[in-house]
């Protein structure tokens, strides 16, 4: 066997392992934004309906703890992307 086939075949072995994986984080921080938007879809209606037609303020007080709780979750992760961007940013080349 030459050895421009090995190392072809070598790279073929190299490249599946080190693609992408289709379900790794890509999928969970799909899952995690549309748990956000569920929440804050969830938290909109029950205040309309607070608002509204006088719904249950213990269920309104309970949807913006969750809501609150979401935004901080979310500013939180935001802020740790963005410190880990300036750290890159910050290495040496």
């Amino acid at each position: 066997m030459d050895i421009s086939a090995l190392v072809a075949q070598n790279y073929a072995a190299s490249k599946t392992a080190t693609a992408p994986d289709a379900g790794g984080a890509s999928s969970a921080f799909g899952t995690a934004a549309n748990s956000f938007m569920t929440t804050l879809q969830a938290s909109e209606n029950t205040a309309m309906q607070a608002m509204t037609s006088g719904a249950d303020p213990h269920a309104l007080v309970e949807a913006l703890a969750q809501t609150e709780l979401a935004v901080q979750t979310a500013v939180t992760v935001r802020d740790r992307v963005v410190e880990a961007y300036q750290e890159i940013l910050r290495m040496p080349v």
